[in-house]
Order: structure tokens, then C-alpha cells, then sequence
């Protein structure tokens, strides 16, 4: 079993908030493979189906970014899952550019505060993250209010791009492996 786990803050407050990033890639890989989030479970929206050929469950954390580990932690005990291989993590980045997407197959959270938490439930940085890219916080934003406001219209139809760019992503991880999705999708043409 895979878990494809989409990083975000429920409620309609922060729907459409870079911050929500996650759980728009994760949406768009639902639409792809035909996959409905139907219950609450460990903590989560959830939804169970087949991505890229391969049993998935789909998990949008309701725990609040800061508290996302929580909501991992309880899928893959459940699922005995073993995070190195069968746990992908799409989130948002200040680091890259709207729009663009990174893979990696592990490495540290980058202050990012979801991937602390996951980081510190697992006990492990091993495991494979699909990152968004929402553009650097501008002089003068304070970070919090910068990572919950809203896509300019340009940047709406960058990150409309770049969920699909990532839900592909994350079926070649499973259909191709993480070695050539990181090949293809890591490139700077991906903006």
C-alpha cells in the first residue's frame, strides 16, 4: 500500500491559500485515478484506489499543517507501511518558484513547520516528497500571513499546472520510480 499524503489546513478559510498546495496536488491525482475522499480516517480526508497501477490511499491531514506527523504517523502504522518506500508527501515550498516542482527522495524539513512534525512522528527524514514551489515570501510579509494568502490570478493558473505536473509526478514515482521521475520532473522547464 502507498500513502500519498497532500499537506494543507482544512476549513474554507484557507481553501486556495498557498499554503493548501498539497491538498491541491492530492486532489488532482484523486480526479486522475478516479479516487474519492469519502471518510475522516487517522486524522484525515481519505480516500483509497489504484495510482499508477499500485493499491494507494490518499490522505489530506485535518491535524493543521503544524500537526501533520500526527496524521502520517497513525497511516503508516496502520498500513505497517515502511515510509522510505511507501509514503510520498506533496507540500508547498517558499524556496522554488510558483509553480515549480521538486522530488526528493528524503532530506531535512527546511523550516518547513508540516515536514518538522512528520519528520519528528516518524523518526526519519528518509521517506519520498513531491515539492510545490509558491515563490519567496516578499520583504516586509511576515511568513504565516504570506503562506495563507491567496494565488495571484497568474499564479492560479502556474499552480493549476504545476498540481497536475505533480500528480504525474507521483504516478511516475510509482509506475516509472523515484530515480527517473526526479529525471523528468525536476527540470527547470517545469515553470
Amino acid at each position: 500500500m502507498v500513502l500519498i499524503a497532500g499537506l494543507g489546513n482544512p476549513g474554507l478559510k484557507y481553501e486556495g491559500t498557498r499554503h493548501n498546495t498539497g491538498y491541491m496536488a492530492v486532489d488532482e491525482v484523486a480526479v486522475r485515478s478516479s479516487i474519492h475522499f469519502t471518510a475522516e480516517r487517522f486524522r484525515a480526508v481519505f480516500g483509497s484506489g489504484t495510482v499508477g497501477g499500485k493499491r494507494s490511499v490518499l490522505l489530506k491531514p485535518v491535524t493543521f499543517m503544524n500537526l501533520s506527523g500526527k496524521s502520517i504517523r497513525e497511516a503508516v502504522s496502520f498500513y505497517h507501511a515502511d515510509p522510505a518506500k511507501d509514503l510520498i508527501v506533496v507540500y508547498d515550498d517558499i524556496d522554488l518558484d510558483v509553480g515549480r516542482i521538486r522530488i526528493r527522495k528524503n532530506g531535512s524539513a527546511g523550516g518547513h513547520n508540516g515536514m518538522k512534525s512528520i519528520i519528528r512522528e516518524l523518526g526519519t527524514e528518509d521517506f519520498i516528497r513531491i515539492r510545490i514551489g509558491i515563490g519567496g515570501k516578499p520583504e516586509k510579509w511576515d511568513l504565516a500571513d504570506w503562506v495563507l494568502s491567496r494565488f495571484t490570478p497568474e499564479e492560479a493558473d502556474a499552480m493549476g499546472k504545476a498540481s497536475q505536473r505533480a500528480a504525474e509526478a507521483a504516478e511516475s514515482i510509482l509506475t516509472e520510480g523515484i530515480d527517473k521521475a526526479m529525471t523528468l520532473y525536476n527540470r527547470r522547464e517545469d515553470t
